[in-house]
């Protein structure tokens, strides 16, 4: 079986100086923090969770020092759940949410779907309760502790979710350890999401890392895996925070199919 449906749910955005995220690009840059959510006959997927929803009301009092760095801006309108209520969907139907690495600005949703099974690498899972001292403050603590109890499942592999092809979640590490992709098989197209194994295009494009990435040999494997995994699969290629990719995939209806 295939997915039905793939949305980018408006959130959050960051401003930030561009060479962060490419080496050497002058100026700052605009980049969007979607949550995507994804109907499969299976069940209702959510594919990393965005900043956290408190920090709509008082972004400095969340992450500190952060937004100094990463400029955070909140439309009222984008907090997760109005976004939910918008496409028309319900928080408490979420069955599987897929977290594609344990930075900030994508785990901070999480709590908000306990009845789900949560999926993250394992390498993951652990750095953000025990990051090296230089990249701690790209995780919070507070997210991760909050879904202690919920129903994990750390992976170690590529997994096929439902064992159909519908929805697959690569490894593809280098921005962090267990960073992980996901490739959406639709009715009419597959799409593969690349969330932080790729920034923005230039990333891809030019085969070149991010400079904060953890394991930048590593970041250079997964671009290259990206390329060669969407020509295979003749899959369009989604940069999560690339402002171009969100203009050119996002649509009227508010989805792919």
């Amino acid at each position: 079986m295939t997915a039905t449906t793939l949305r980018a749910l408006d959130g959050a955005f960051f401003t930030l100086p561009a060479n962060l995220i490419v080496l050497g690009a002058p100026g700052m840059l605009t980049v969007p923090i979607p949550v995507y959510v994804i109907e499969h006959p299976e069940g209702l997927i959510v594919f990393d969770t965005g900043v956290a929803p408190e920090a709509w009301d008082d972004p400095r009092a969340v992450y500190g020092p952060l937004v100094d760095v990463f400029e955070l801006t909140c439309p009222p309108e984008n907090r997760i759940d109005v976004q939910f209520e918008k496409a028309g969907l319900a928080m408490e139907d979420v069955t599987h949410v897929i977290l594609s690495h344990s930075h900030f600005d994508h785990t901070g949703g999480m709590y908000l779907f306990p009845q789900a099974k949560f999926y993250m690498s394992e390498e993951d899972l652990r750095y953000a309760f025990w990051p090296d001292a230089f990249c701690a403050g790209f995780f919070r603590h507070e997210d991760i502790e909050r879904t202690r109890g919920f129903d994990w499942h750390p992976i170690n592999d590529d997994l096929d979710l439902f064992g159909d092809g519908g929805i697959r979640i690569m490894r593809t590490p280098g921005h962090t350890h267990g960073e992980l992709s996901l490739l959406v098989e639709l009715p009419s197209r597959k799409v593969l999401l690349t969330a932080d194994a790729v920034h923005v295009r230039a990333n891809m494009e030019q085969r070149v890392p991010c400079p904060v990435d953890l394991d930048t040999t590593a970041a250079i494997r997964s671009i290259e895996r990206i390329r060669q995994v969407a020509a295979a699969e003749r899959a369009d290629v989604w940069v999560m925070h690339d402002p171009g990719d969100w203009e050119a995939f996002t649509t009227p209806e508010g989805c792919l199919s």
